[in-house]
């Protein structure tokens, strides 16, 4: 049995680590804790709210819904790049920081956040495997006072192949240039059931390939190995010598799926950031289903 400070050979500081990984550098001066958690507007969650009553020890809330383009009508769309860097020196994270996500449904919408960093050519940042759940479950500390945050500067460098905006989605489409991989569940890629947000058409965009983000995961929220993802990708009809544009319902989980790409070494991956929010408003943007 793995001892419980025992790291894990598949912890990778760039993409994955394990929560024996992070209770063994939890005190490193230049380690940065983020909480990324995120939660559908019917939950009834406030992610906030549960942050200030508990939280891994020194770690600050990432609020992905308020460092975004708040410029569009869109749900928390990738930030400019000065909101970017303003907000994390107001949370006391730059260059030089290991940064670490978690969020608290395990492996959900921490991957948002990896790949916000990622955009904006932060490669030290990594996913916390089955996040605050499996922090708890395991026993670890918490706790619920503000982190003392110092200034420090960022400098960032937008890597703009990385996020797709809708015509290059229709393009890629069109001319069958990459594989568009859809994360939402099944019933809502088909068609067969109303989306949750109000006024979209239900479907996909045609040609897509659907692959439900929970497939990627254990039960205990955790990501499943380099080699299972390879075959899950497989399963799904995913050509991994293409290049792929990820897509979900607003962005968040598509992320999830750019994460498990990145883990079996597939780097020309893209995220839709308008994704189904975007697609589904616009008339004229054909619609696949079944």
């Amino acid at each position: 049995m793995t001892s419980l400070a025992t790291p894990s050979p598949l912890d990778d500081p760039r993409t994955l680590v394990s929560t024996e990984w992070l209770a063994a550098h939890l005190k490193d001066p230049d380690l940065r804790v983020l909480d990324g958690s995120w939660f559908m507007p019917d939950s009834g969650r406030n992610a906030r709210a549960e942050y200030d009553e508990g939280h891994i020890p020194g770690s600050r809330f990432f609020d992905i819904d308020e460092i975004s383009d708040q410029r569009s009508n869109l749900p928390h769309m990738a930030p400019p790049t000065e909101k970017f860097i303003s907000r994390m020196r107001a949370m006391g994270v730059g260059d030089g920081h290991q940064v670490v996500v978690y969020d608290r449904s395990g492996l959900f919408s921490a991957a948002r956040v990896w790949w916000t960093f990622r955009l904006m050519g932060k490669m030290d940042v990594a996913v916390l495997d089955g996040g605050y759940p499996k922090w708890l479950a395991e026993g670890r500390e918490v706790e619920d006072l503000p982190p003392v945050v110092k200034d420090r500067h960022m400098t960032v460098s937008r890597q703009n192949q990385m996020v797709k905006d809708v015509t290059q989605v229709a393009h890629a489409a069109k001319l069958l240039q990459a594989e568009i991989i859809d994360a939402r569940a099944a019933p809502r890629f088909k068609g067969e059931v109303a989306e949750p947000r109000p006024g979209l058409r239900s479907g996909h965009i045609p040609g897509s390939k659907n692959l439900p983000f929970g497939r990627l995961l254990r039960p205990d929220g955790t990501m499943k190995s380099p080699a299972e993802l390879r075959q899950i990708f497989a399963q799904a009809d995913v050509d991994l010598a293409k290049p792929a544009i990820t897509t979900c319902g607003s962005g968040v989980t598509a992320a999830i799926l750019s994460l498990a790409l990145e883990r079996v070494g597939h780097r020309n991956h893209a995220l839709y950031d308008g994704s189904w929010s975007e697609w589904g408003m616009y008339e004229d943007l054909a619609v696949a289903k079944g």
